[in-house]
């Protein structure tokens, strides 16, 4: 059974980048361009990981993060940040602090974001 990710980025050519990268290696991948139904998204597509970007209109990345984090079915999926905040100080605060699973900077590689994928499944299983 294929492992299912949801990518939520409020540019579609980045959300259905993931897509187009991800699903011809083996992962089905729901892209959701609004911000606003994120939380909707994942609660009917019951995704094995998420990848959220940070800087959306709307609502901030940072708030989805927090109640997909406050709710127990989605407490111990993995959580990618896909976002151009580049500083280390932003991926201190993601990976530490708000305990992100994962940091990946726009613009992205092809074979890092299949990397990263194959990394947050990995320690999934750990």
């Amino acid at each position: 059974m294929k492992k299912k990710i949801l990518a939520v980025d409020d540019e579609a050519d980045i959300a259905n980048l993931v897509k187009l990268i991800l699903e011809p290696v083996g992962f089905e991948v729901e892209a959701v361009c609004d911000p606003r139904l994120a939380y909707e998204a994942a609660k009917r597509f019951k995704p094995d990981a998420i990848f959220l970007d940070l800087l959306m209109p709307g609502i901030d990345g940072w708030d989805i993060f927090a109640k997909l984090r406050n709710d127990p079915d989605f407490a111990k999926i993995p959580i990618a940040i896909l976002t151009a905040k580049s500083q280390g100080v932003d991926k201190l605060v993601g990976l530490h602090v708000m305990k992100a699973d994962s940091y990946i900077t726009k613009p992205f590689g092809i074979q890092e974001l299949i990397d990263k994928t194959n990394e947050l499944f990995r320690k999934k299983m750990e």
